[in-house]
């Protein structure tokens, strides 16, 4: 048995919780925000991320961070991208070798354009970083739908690690040592499924989905070899299976936003219906402005 803790109260970081809580390991969440742990307790499930899925009373809900990471062997930050480097820089007091670190958030950081484990490594430069990624919407990993990952990391015995630890009958974690490539397609892919739902939402047919899709990740593979991915980790899990589940699931908040503005709503209209974080949106400034930056064309991404 583990001690895991999940810092994060989102649908994704409370999927995992569930996950690990099935295979035995203990578990702890925590979240800034009390009032949504109190929410959870109440009604035993997160109504809005996850409703109809029991959180059990095993898994520690904490607001309190130093009680949440105290005694964990694997820290596993669900945040969303915008929020990373903040909840890094709050949570590094507590965390320690020999923590394993884990980052499940696909984004580029604004202004640096790093990817999440650049930001954790920047960070946390004394802990090994391991990068969960693929295509793996919380709703289904919250059910035990069979599905699989990557663990990316520079350092293989971490991310054997995190395999051995978080794999379940139901979670299947492949390792892989391109965590750049794997996290580039973790980011990109989220803007190309934007374009899909503003293609659903436009009414157009599977022959251009279809299309965008390939083109799109024409495009995902440029700029991540570019940027020191190996090009066959964008035929794997953490880049075409990504892009596949992203662009053509309505569980994807990118897919549903870019169906509302293809549908004639203006952006603002269409994130506030959507209620959730959409990374695509974020992340579409820093892609168009890494592309020019080393010089690739990306005629999706930058429109």
């Amino acid at each position: 048995m583990e001690h895991i803790t999940i810092l994060g109260s989102g649908g994704f970081g409370l999927s995992l919780a569930l996950s690990a809580y099935r295979s035995g390991h203990a578990v702890k969440v925590w979240s800034k925000f009390p009032e949504e742990l109190e929410a959870i307790r109440r009604d035993g499930e997160h109504k809005q991320k996850l409703p109809g899925v029991p959180i059990p009373s095993e898994i520690t809900l904490t607001a309190d961070l130093e009680s949440a990471i105290s005694g964990a062997d694997l820290v596993i930050f669900g945040i969303p991208s915008s929020f990373l480097r903040a909840t890094a820089k709050i949570a590094a007091p507590y965390l320690h070798a020999p923590m394993v670190i884990v980052n499940t958030g696909k984004g580029l950081e604004a202004g640096t354009h790093y990817t999440m484990s650049q930001i954790l490594q920047e960070e946390l430069p004394h802990l090994p970083i391991v990068t969960i990624t693929g295509p793996s919407h919380a709703e289904e990993v919250a059910r035990n739908v069979p599905t699989t990952v990557v663990a990316a990391s520079k350092d293989l015995q971490a991310a054997e690690y995190v395999q051995k630890t978080m794999s379940s009958e139901t979670l299947r974690l492949y390792r892989n040592s391109d965590i750049i490539g794997c996290e580039v397609g973790g980011a990109l892919k989220n803007i190309i499924a934007l374009s899909a739902g503003i293609c659903d939402g436009l009414g157009c047919g599977d022959n251009t989905k279809a299309a965008l899709m390939t083109r799109g990740m024409h495009e995902i593979t440029k700029l991540g070899v570019a940027m020191g991915g190996q090009r066959e980790t964008f035929a794997g899990l953490s880049g075409i299976g990504d892009l596949i589940v992203t662009c053509c699931s309505m569980h994807s908040r990118n897919r549903r936003a870019g169906i509302l503005i293809g549908q004639g709503k203006n952006l603002s209209q269409a994130l506030e219906e959507v209620h959730m974080v959409v990374e695509g949106v974020r992340t579409a400034a820093a892609a168009h402005a890494l592309a020019e930056k080393y010089e690739v064309e990306m005629p999706i991404c930058r429109e």
